[in-house]
């Protein structure tokens, strides 16, 4: 039972972020571009840390330093690759005229919905393996999914979307990873090794995202003051997942 109600709480708390897209109604453009670069660096920190201090230890912890780990590792990196490839494909009509708004507002929903359900079906399998390794991975979900939100609510809006029909859609999407950690739970259990296998998978995964797809977000400005925010906010990032440690 602790571990259903920890896993619900969480995936609601990571579906909740997808509504973040009201607050930044009010901040001017430059200011939002300097929030976002630093909650990339701390989303990148998260990540990181969350991959090399909890989710890779434990992989080799109980499946063993061997050929099939690594495997699992090289696929988490494949399938955030191709999901990636899907998303960047759903923007390819971003410019042109006012018949190709809606289809980026269905292509952004779409891959929102998969990357949500593969969200919650990690966050659940992480439970399944331990309560700690499971807050862990939500955090680092967590820092990661803030500025993605931002982002993708900026996009409905582009797209033609009313405010508030954004905020409720991208909400909608998100809830997909509520069925993801339902999937988990419900599979998880009976499938022999599921949940360990989600680990590397999931740290192969944070590793793509944080080194492929953020990292080179932040290298676009050199200015020396925002390197070094940009820097002591990842640090603050891998220093959150170094002191859950205590939790086990």
């Amino acid at each position: 039972m602790e571990l259903w109600v920890y896993t619900i709480v969480s995936v609601f708390i990571v579906s909740s972020i997808s509504l973040i897209g009201i607050f930044t109604l009010s901040f001017k453009k430059e200011r939002l571009k300097k929030i976002l670069l630093l909650l990339v660096s701390f989303s990148v920190g998260g990540l990181f840390g969350d991959a090399f201090i909890h989710l890779l230890p434990e992989s080799f912890k109980r499946l063993g330093i061997n050929l099939i780990t690594s495997l699992y590792i090289v696929l988490g990196i494949l399938i955030f690759f191709v999901l990636e490839k899907f998303i960047r494909w759903r923007h390819c009509h971003i410019t042109g005229s006012k018949e190709h708004l809606h289809p980026i507002v269905t292509m952004n929903l779409v891959g929102d919905t998969v990357h949500n359900l593969i969200d919650g079906m990690v966050i659940g399998g992480s439970y399944i393996v331990s309560i700690p390794v499971g807050i862990s991975t939500t955090i680092a979900v967590i820092l990661h999914e803030i500025p993605q939100e931002i982002g993708d609510f900026g996009v409905l809006v582009h797209g033609g979307l009313a405010v508030k029909r954004a905020i409720l859609f991208n909400f909608l999407s998100a809830l997909a990873a509520v069925l993801g950690a339902f999937i988990s739970l419900i599979v998880g259990p009976h499938v022999e090794g599921y949940a360990l296998a989600l680990l590397p998978i999931t740290a192969g995964g944070f590793l793509y995202i944080a080194g492929s797809d953020l990292i080179p977000e932040l290298q676009h400005n050199v200015k020396v003051s925002t390197s070094l925010w940009q820097f002591i906010a990842i640090i603050l990032g891998v220093s959150i997942m170094a002191l859950l440690v205590f939790l086990g």
